[in-house]
C-alpha cells in the first residue's frame, strides 16, 4: 500500500428517512457524517448518477459542495452505463451530474459498473472516447471505470485503453481476493501491470464481513483485529491502492471505519494469511454472494426487494431464528413476496455478482414462504 492511500466516502448506503423510498435520504445524519470526515482529514467522496436515485448528488451539494471550499474536498462520480444509447448521452448524464453535485469539475469521472454484458454499449457509445474529451476540456481530472466482471476482459479494456486510464474502481476484499466469479486478486494484478491506480469499492462486501457469527467474530478478536478493521486493512495492503471506499450508513459506521486508517496500520504477511485462512471459513457459511448493491431491484419490472430477501435468507442460514421469519414477512406484506417472480432474467444482467437470482429466489420461496 502507498503511504497516500485515503479513507474514501461512499455515498451510496445512505441512512434514509422512508426505507421504500431510496431517495429519501436522512440529511441531518449525512451532513454529520460528513462534517466528521472531512473533520478526520479525508476528502474522498464516490457517488453515482444512480446511487439514492439522484438523491446522493443532490445531498453532496447541499451538505459538501455548499459548505466547504472547492478545493478541500474531492468528487467521483459515475456516467450510467446501462441508460446509455447513443454517443451524446456521455455528456448528457455527465451535465446532469455537475448540475446535480453544483460543481464545474469532476475530480474523478468514471463509466459506471463496465462488465460482458455493458462492454457493448460503452464501445458502441464510445464513452472512453468521451472521458478523453473530458478530461482535455478540464471537466474531469482523472478518469477511468468502475468494474465487476472477470479478469480476462479487464486485460482486453486496458490493452486497447489503458494508456489513457488513470483509475480503475475494483471490488477488492478477502472474502473475493481468490473467488473464481470476481477474480479480485488477478483483476487487482492486471491494473498493476498496466500502472493503473485502484480505487477500492466493497471492502466488507456491503456489510457480509461485518455480520459475521460470534465465533468467527472472536477468532479476529483474538488476532488483535476487529471484523472491520481486518476487511479494511486487508482492501488497503496492495501497493497500486490509492482510495479505499466505504459504504457508510451512519456516524458509528463512519467513526469505526476512519480509526482503521487514523494512522493506517499495514497488515503484515502473518495478518494477512490469517485473514485469507478465515475467508476459507467465512465461506462456507454465505449462502447467496450478494453485495447487496441494489442494482437488480432497479431492474426488477415489479419490484421484488431482493437484496433484503437476500440478506435475510443468509442471516437465517448462519443462524436460524424466528425474528428472521417475522420480518420477511412484514417486508413482503408491503412489497412482492420473492414468490412474485417472473423469472424475466432482467435483473441478472446488472447484477455484479453474477447470480442466478430467479433460482436464488426460489430458495427464499422454500425457506421463508
Amino acid at each position: 500500500m502507498s503511504d497516500d492511500v485515503m479513507f474514501g466516502f461512499g455515498a451510496m448506503r445512505l441512512d434514509l428517512e422512508d426505507e421504500n423510498d431510496e431517495s429519501s435520504i436522512n440529511f441531518k445524519d449525512f451532513t454529520e457524517m460528513i462534517d466528521y470526515y472531512m473533520d478526520q482529514g479525508f476528502n474522498y467522496f464516490d457517488t453515482s448518477y444512480a446511487y439514492h436515485n439522484g438523491a446522493s448528488e443532490a445531498g453532496l451539494k447541499l451538505g459538501l459542495v455548499e459548505r466547504y471550499p472547492r478545493e478541500s474536498f474531492k468528487i467521483a462520480d459515475k456516467i450510467p452505463t446501462w441508460m446509455l444509447q447513443k454517443e451524446s448521452d456521455n455528456e448528457k448524464y455527465a451535465d446532469i451530474m455537475l448540475e446535480r453535485l453544483g460543481i464545474d469539475y469532476f475530480d474523478v469521472l468514471l463509466i459506471h459498473n463496465i462488465n460482458e454484458a455493458f462492454y457493448n454499449i460503452v464501445e458502441n457509445c464510445k464513452s472512453f472516447d468521451y472521458l478523453k474529451k473530458a478530461k482535455e476540456e478540464g471537466k474531469a481530472r482523472k478518469i477511468g471505470f468502475s468494474y465487476h466482471d472477470k479478469s480476462d476482459l479487464l486485460e482486453k479494456i486496458l490493452a486497447k485503453y489503458g494508456d489513457m486510464i488513470d483509475v480503475v474502481q475494483l471490488q477488492l476484499n478477502y472474502l473475493d481476493w481468490e473467488s473464481k466469479l470476481t477474480e479480485s486478486r488477478k483483476n487487482y494484478e492486471i491494473c498493476e501491470k498496466y500502472g493503473v491506480d485502484v480505487i477500492v469499492m466493497e471492502p466488507i462486501k456491503g456489510g457480509t464481513l461485518f455480520n459475521l457469527p460470534d465465533n468467527i467474530k472472536e477468532k479476529f478478536n483474538e488476532n488483535g483485529m476487529s471484523l472491520v478493521e481486518a476487511a479494511l486493512r486487508f482492501a488497503a495492503h496492495p501497493k497500486n491502492v490509492k482510495v479505499v471506499l466505504s459504504g457508510v450508513g451512519n456516524i458509528e459506521q463512519m467513526k469505526e471505519n476512519s480509526s482503521v486508517f487514523k494512522p493506517y496500520k499495514p497488515l503484515n504477511e502473518e495478518e494477512k494469511e490469517f485473514i485469507l485462512s478465515m475467508a476459507k471459513e467465512i465461506k462456507g457459511l454465505i449462502a447467496i454472494d450478494c453485495s447487496y448493491c441494489g442494482y437488480c431491484l432497479k431492474e426488477c419490472p415489479i419490484g421484488i426487494p431482493i437484496p433484503d430477501y437476500f440478506e435475510l435468507y443468509n442471516s437465517e442460514k448462519m443462524l436460524s431464528l424466528p425474528s428472521h421469519i417475522a420480518i420477511y414477512g412484514t417486508k413482503s406484506a408491503t412489497n412482492p413476496p420473492a414468490s412474485a417472480c417472473t423469472e424475466c432474467e432482467s435483473c441478472m444482467a446488472i447484477c455484479t455478482q453474477k447470480l442466478d437470482i430467479p433460482t436464488l429466489l426460489k430458495d427464499v420461496v422454500d425457506t421463508f414462504e
